[in-house]
């Protein structure tokens, strides 16, 4: 068992159950790598592509880094205040849609693939 599987694990019911689906549908991709950052986990590729968040009301938020880049095409994916990430939250694996998000997953793969990224945000020049 690895790092990201052990914080899985330390969770219960739903948040668990969602956790892990996401966790097996990310890693099913050979390029993904799972790894504990700021104490959840992410998925990178290249770069960090997404990251599960379980949220204090039972539900696990799948967030994108690049969201704002992504088409959203599916209308599922929301910004709640954020100019870069996009979430989208469920409470079951039952609410998950599993076509959508494999759309968006391969989308957001394929830009961390093909697109640079520039981060936002503003740098201190010397």
């Amino acid at each position: 068992m690895n790092a990201v599987e052990d914080f899985i694990y330390r969770h219960e019911g739903n948040q668990q159950e969602v956790m892990m689906y996401f966790h097996h549908l990310l890693t099913s991709f050979p390029t993904v790598t799972p790894v504990i950052k700021y104490r959840i986990p992410f998925y990178d590729q290249n770069t960090w592509v997404c990251y599960l968040n379980p949220l204090k009301n039972g539900k696990v938020s799948l967030c994108f880094i690049r969201g704002y880049e992504l088409s959203n095409e599916q209308g599922i994916l929301e910004s709640k205040g954020r100019k870069q990430v996009l979430s989208v939250d469920f409470g079951s694996v039952d609410e998950i849609p599993e076509e959508a998000i494999r759309e968006i997953i391969n989308e957001a793969l394929f830009l961390d693939e093909t697109v640079p990224y520039k981060p936002h945000g503003k740098r201190i020049q010397e």
